[in-house]
């Protein structure tokens, strides 16, 4: 797959999708740390160092969304989206892959989750996985569970009241799978 890729929001505003690159870490991190403290989303409790982040965000490939920049600016790209593609599991499990993705606030509901699910899954494909699972869905995650399944991911388990939200509530994490190979089931 080639990048960058361009495209459009809901709102025709211009997107471009690329590898994330190394100056972009430091927004990125903070963009996921924002999202941690929020705690509705993410297992992670406290923001991560960037250690941390390195560890968690960059063990795969990184990429993010930029809106972009006017030919007489003076500054870079402003990203506002990014996702990372890794196995889930290591040695004779690494065919199947794990993504993250984050949307900054102001950009949520333009479809840059989409886009991204998207590029991810034909990411993933030319990389030769499989699949892609996704471990930790919060039930209340909402607008994420259907995306996913719009997507042609399929739920294949719950991991009883996982998570710990703010309000004090325990809620359930659902378990998402996609098979990468034509004509295959859930359970490949």
């Amino acid at each position: 797959m080639d990048f960058p890729i361009y495209r459009h929001t809901k709102s025709e505003l211009p997107v471009c999708v690329d590898l994330m690159q190394p100056h972009e870490a430091t927004g990125v991190r903070a963009m996921l740390n924002q999202i941690v403290l929020d705690g509705v989303s993410y297992p992670q409790s406290a923001p991560l160092s960037v250690e941390a982040f390195a560890n968690y965000w960059l063990k795969g490939e990184a990429f993010v969304v930029r809106l972009p920049v006017p030919a007489d600016a003076n500054h870079s790209a402003q990203v506002v989206g990014a996702f990372y593609l890794k196995p889930n599991f290591p040695g004779r499990c690494s065919h199947i892959g794990n993504a993250g993705f984050i949307v900054a606030p102001q950009m949520r509901g333009q479809g840059l989750g989409r886009l991204m699910g998207e590029v991810m899954l034909a990411v993933a494909r030319d990389r030769g996985y499989r699949a892609v699972m996704y471990n930790l869905v919060f039930e209340t995650n909402v607008p994420s569970l259907k995306l996913w399944q719009s997507l042609g991911f399929h739920e294949i388990g719950r991991v009883p009241q996982a998570a710990y939200l703010p309000d004090g509530r325990y809620v359930d994490a659902v378990m998402l799978y996609k098979s990468l190979v034509e004509a295959a089931g859930a359970g490949e």
